[in-house]
């Protein structure tokens, strides 16, 4: 229990406050890392992901990537990418790593979320005259919603927990603060350092909860796995998409 009292007193002295990285640079070097390489994973892997949802073609090959790219070893691949761009292109390879480690969650929630609609939900808009993008946006989107936040929040997790190791090519973030302290044997350090991590991983995962349960749809009963998304019989269909 002292270690975490010195843990705690590490976090809160003043003395984090100044240096060559201050604690609350670390904090948000460590969000920039992961809101970025989550974002740009996003704007990858969602299209994909729907295109398979819609279409139902290409799951083999998404579930193929996505194994792939979960047996990627993230910190071997950035030293990786740090020797074949260079040293200057360290941030670059930092991020390519880590959106390789966020696609295949957000992979899986986009097209898991249109599979999990049931089917007649489909027919029924196709029998009232949809188009296929109004299927896409006004029935596949808003009742694949919670599940595609589903995999944004693991990939988050993920990376929030994996940018630790960004400090060991010189990028900064509270990995920083670990690797610095290891070699002087600063275990208040290290516990801090490691605290606050877990810290935010709790932030992001009940802020992402929270917004999981507000972006179901009115009627709707929110799948937490890979169940059918139904709609009561009594609601008419255009209440259920809107």
């Amino acid at each position: 229990m002292n270690l975490f009292a010195e843990a705690f007193a590490w976090i809160f002295s003043p003395d984090r406050l100044t240096g060559s990285l201050t604690l609350p640079t670390a904090i948000l070097q460590h969000l920039a890392f992961t809101f970025g390489s989550v974002l740009i994973a996003a704007v990858i892997a969602i299209p994909l992901g729907w295109l398979i949802g819609h279409t139902g073609k290409g799951r083999e090959f998404a579930v193929f990537l996505s194994g792939a790219a979960r047996a990627l070893p993230s910190l071997g691949l950035i030293v990786l990418l740090v020797l074949l761009l260079g040293v200057v292109h360290k941030t670059e390879a930092a991020v390519v790593a880590f959106v390789l480690l966020a696609i295949p969650s957000i992979l899986a929630g986009a097209y898991t979320g249109f599979e999990a609609i049931d089917r007649s939900v489909i027919d029924a808009g196709r029998a009232m005259g949809m188009t296929e993008w109004q299927i896409l946006w006004k029935i596949e989107v808003p009742l694949g919603l919670p599940l595609l936040i589903g995999g944004l929040r693991s990939a988050t997790l993920q990376v929030v927990a994996t940018v630790t190791i960004a400090a060991y090519v010189g990028l900064g973030g509270l990995g920083f603060f670990i690797l610095q302290g290891i070699p002087l044997r600063r275990f208040d350090q290290i516990l801090g350092a490691s605290i606050l991590v877990v810290a935010l991983a709790l932030v992001l995962d009940g802020l992402f909860a929270l917004m999981q349960r507000l972006v179901v749809p009115r009627g709707v009963a929110a799948p937490t796995s890979l169940t059918r998304t139904t709609i009561p019989r009594s609601r008419p269909l255009a209440d259920a998409t809107a």
